[in-house]
């Protein structure tokens, strides 16, 4: 299976002192016959919240942290942000929209506990 991870996803999967990942999640990351990526949003993400003060986390180790663990980066495609015109206004957190929009055209679940990306017609889990 193909697996899209959230931002808090990332952060708690490589430093677990932000978080808890539940152990369905866990299992899921853990199986080496399911595939993992990331997509360069949340690392934009993850240097904003760093440059705000709002995460205290080395944005170089991350890089490297998420290079050795064998995550697969995606980058925005002109197609994700073409779906995020049609996503209902549930919230207007852009990332979390070109989340769902990513994960939509690849045919990825979405490996998050944010209650608002589970009110679109997205596969997720946690």
């Amino acid at each position: 299976m193909k697996y899209l991870l959230d931002t808090h996803a990332i952060i708690w999967s490589i430093n677990q002192k932000f978080g808890k990942l539940s152990s369905n999640a866990e299992s899921i990351i853990m199986d080496t016959n399911n595939q993992i990526y990331y997509s360069s949003a949340s690392i934009w993400e993850i240097a904003i919240k760093i440059s705000l003060g709002k995460l205290n986390l080395s944005f170089p180790d991350l890089l490297t942290e998420l290079k050795k663990v064998g995550f697969t980066e995606l980058h925005s495609e002109s197609e994700y942000l073409s779906l995020i015109i049609d996503l209902p206004q549930i919230h207007k957190d852009p990332f979390d929209r070109l989340l769902i929009a990513t994960a939509k055209s690849e045919d990825m679940i979405l490996l998050t506990t944010d209650e608002n990306i589970q009110k679109y017609d997205v596969k997720w889990v946690w």
